[in-house]
């Protein structure tokens, strides 16, 4: 067995596997360009940690549950007013994750919350943060089933693990007191620990709506407002779906010729 056989098979062994395949590569150009030694290694572990940080990346995007397409690329951020994309930046860096921040973002249907709060998490998962995105209503259905078998902490551990956790549509939640109280819950389990990003069709004077009795929505409002950024989505921001159908609509339809 030659040496380098010896080396691929030790790292593979160690579970080195993006060295064991840039080995050969990289004796080649290790002896064209008489690298020294350590240079050599410095290559070798380069490519590993490349390769590492690149599967990490795959595993974080998997396990967000993003939505694909929603991200600042796709994101039109002139249709917003200066008063919110100079916080954009900030929102980016990642800083509020930092800070145990949450980011509430209020308006309308259609004027592009839920984008807003996805394409903020494409850009956390990409900076190596762990991101869960999930409708409010499929995590209060999560955390009730895992209540209903004695397991709510088990699962509250889970969610433990995301640093990030993008609830959409709080809004639209109409919860009976179990469902209420699992979700009050998961707020007060976050609370200045883990950030939250929020998004809500319902202002803060109408999630009564959500939580029913006045003293858990005081409490519900006081755990997610304090150390938190507010993006509202004024009356001034038209609804995105509404411009793309008015548009689809102006636009000519194509003639279609029949082939006899």
């Amino acid at each position: 067995m030659s040496t380098e056989e010896i080396i691929r098979l030790h790292c593979k062994t160690l579970r080195l596997t993006a060295m064991a395949t840039a080995l050969d590569e990289s004796i080649r150009c290790a002896e064209q360009d008489n690298w020294s030694l350590a240079l050599f290694l410095s290559h070798l572990l380069e490519q590993e940690i490349a390769a590492r940080q690149q599967r990490r990346l795959k595993r974080l995007r998997a396990a967000s549950k993003l939505p694909p397409a929603k991200t600042f690329t796709t994101f039109d951020e002139s249709r917003l007013p200066l008063r919110i994309r100079r916080q954009l930046p900030h929102l980016q860096d990642g800083d509020f994750v930092n800070r145990h921040q949450n980011v509430l973002c209020f308006g309308l249907p259609g004027t592009g919350k839920t984008h807003l709060a996805a394409a903020i998490g494409h850009q956390l998962v990409e900076s190596g943060r762990s991101v869960l995105f999930i409708p409010t209503f499929k995590l209060v259905g999560r955390l009730l089933r895992a209540k209903q078998v004695y397991e709510l902490e088990q699962e509250l551990k889970r969610l433990d693990k995301f640093e990030v956790v993008i609830l959409d549509d709080i809004g639209y939640v109409q919860q009976s007191r179990q469902e209420m109280e699992v979700l009050f819950t998961f707020l007060s389990e976050r609370y200045e620990r883990h950030s939250l990003v929020i998004t809500s069709n319902l202002v803060f004077s109408e999630w009564d709506k959500i939580f029913k009795d006045p003293l858990t929505t005081a409490a519900a409002i006081d755990r997610v407002v304090h150390h938190s950024i507010i993006i509202e989505f004024g009356r001034d921001i038209k609804s995105m779906r509404m411009e793309e159908a008015q548009k689809r609509a102006k636009s000519p339809i194509p003639l279609q010729t029949s082939v006899g």
